[in-house]
């Protein structure tokens, strides 16, 4: 049985670690609402740029004139290029380990399917695993969420672009964590090339717009502008969801230290009463033995 002196000890430690746990809630509650803050400003505006983009496809004069772009072309899967979107830092639940575990799985039913796959890793977390196994790597983007910038998603869709364009990549697909709200986070795998905008829900259906300019020089200029903003989407919500889970994670462990610290002032209330009994017997004890001297 502990004594005393280490349940103080452990419930001064605890405490300590208490206050830190409960430090970074708050500071993570607060990137929180900016974060979530950008993703909800930046959510429409790519959503409709992919219906801009659906809806020139669909009333293309012939729809030779889309197919036949390269971010369109379909081909057969011999290489895949797999970006596997992190944080930078652990103490966020299970925020990193999901990610890892999705694109781990999504490598192999590539290449049980005969495909060799290539990753690009965003986050030091994805970065330093797939690098300690050996994995083929094109880049990684490290600490890039400190400072989170447009440049950066531009880059990373300049270089998978131009991999696609040049053949040496057949498939360009995005894994990260959805923001769904505070205390729901959701693992996706989205295709982003060859570019397949979304369809519209339910029934319905587009009008008949008069272009300037014309369909397919409209249609070039904004396919770049549609890759860079999903890219920049994926970004964004990843930083949400990554604050939101390390807030989840550090209440929960704010909770249990508490938790824990009733548990040890419990121990060592019992620790005190039986060293006042100990302390009282041997009183009695010494003040019988005089008595019978």
């Amino acid at each position: 049985m502990a004594t005393l002196r280490e349940i103080r000890r452990r419930i001064t430690s605890i405490k300590n670690i208490e206050q830190v746990t409960d430090a970074m809630r708050v500071v993570a509650a607060a990137r929180l609402r900016r974060a979530q803050e950008n993703i909800t400003a930046t959510r429409p505006y790519a959503d409709k740029l992919n219906t801009i983009l659906a809806h020139l496809i669909s009333q293309m004069d012939t729809q030779e004139q889309a197919l036949t772009h390269p971010l369109l072309e379909e081909r057969d899967l011999k290489h895949v290029c797999v970006i596997s979107v992190s944080g930078d830092r652990g103490l966020c639940g299970s925020f990193n380990s999901n990610v890892i575990r999705t694109t781990t799985q999504r490598i192999q039913h590539y290449q049980d399917g005969g495909a060799d796959t290539t990753l690009i890793c965003i986050g030091r977390r994805t970065h330093e695993h797939f690098t300690r196994r050996g994995y083929d790597m094109t880049d990684g983007y490290v600490n890039i969420f400190r400072q989170l910038e447009f440049q950066t998603a531009v880059d990373i869709v300049h270089e998978f672009e131009e991999l696609y364009i040049d053949k040496k990549i057949d498939r360009v697909e995005v894994i990260y964590n959805n923001f769904k709200s505070a205390i729901l986070q959701t693992v996706l795998v989205e295709q982003l090339l060859p570019l397949v905008p979304e369809e519209p829900e339910g029934d319905t259906l587009f009008l008949d717009y008069i272009y300037e300019p014309s369909q397919v020089e409209l249609f070039e200029m904004l396919l770049g502008k549609h890759l860079n903003m999903q890219m920049w989407k994926v970004l964004l919500d990843s930083n949400a969801a990554e604050q939101a889970a390390r807030m989840a994670a550090m209440e929960n462990a704010t909770q249990k230290a508490k938790e824990l610290i009733d548990e040890l002032i419990l121990q060592r209330n019992r620790a005190r009463q039986t060293q006042i009994t100990t302390e009282i017997s041997e009183i009695v004890s010494g003040a019988s033995a005089q008595e019978g001297n």
